[in-house]
């Protein structure tokens, strides 16, 4: 399957707090070209786990800086274009104040990578500008922190919102197929049918 895997760390800044946190990175394409998603924490070994493929996009699930913070350098080492849906300039502009992303990720705009078809989703909540990314030849979508293995991703800090995330994970990620595997920004990936019923469970419980 033309994904791989990197787990990069680092710190996560919001709120004035700050956690330690683990990062999967995503690159996703074939042995010559390919795009990464959400650039996180260490530019140079992304990089390497390119090797010599051409990077075509940096896109971002959402501008926590967590997930942003090896963008700009990776894109300088690179040439490629940083694409972040624009409701997320708030959270972008807290890490780079100087610099505007390259291109916005858009609600059904598809992207290539290498021979896959990447489609945006938008799923705000945890962030206004959080995007998913359907490939549905490879029946696999990739998250950010939208939805996790056990449920949604956080909402309890600034710019979030829980009947958000829920509304977005109800309408646009249940309605792919349960056996849609879910690669997340952080931890274990799971399955669309898996998580549907801790989301129904959530929803019961009035979280």
């Amino acid at each position: 399957m033309p994904i791989d895997k990197l787990v990069t760390s680092g710190v996560f800044r919001l709120d004035g707090g700050e956690w330690d946190v683990d990062n999967n990175v995503w690159i996703v394409g074939d042995d010559r070209s390919a795009v990464v998603i959400d650039a996180a924490h260490d530019h140079q070994a992304i990089a390497r786990a390119l090797g010599d493929r051409e990077l075509m996009a940096i896109i971002c699930t959402h501008a926590h800086n967590d997930h942003i913070n090896a963008a700009a350098q990776l894109a300088d080492l690179t040439d490629a274009p940083i694409l972040l849906h624009p409701d997320d300039g708030v959270l972008w502009n807290m890490v780079y104040p100087d610099r505007e992303p390259d291109a916005p990720l858009l609600q059904g705009e598809r992207l290539q990578a290498g021979g896959v078809e990447l489609q945006v989703l938008h799923t705000p909540g945890h962030a206004p500008g959080a995007v998913c990314l359907y490939a549905p030849e490879l029946g696999v979508v990739f998250t950010g922190d939208t939805l996790f293995k056990g449920g949604p991703g956080a909402t309890g800090r600034s710019h979030s919102d829980f009947p958000t995330i829920i509304a977005s994970i109800r309408d646009r990620l249940l309605t792919l197929p349960a056996d849609t595997v879910v690669h997340t920004g952080h931890g274990e990936s799971t399955t669309i049918g898996a998580e549907a019923p801790h989301l129904e469970e959530w929803l019961a419980r009035g979280h």
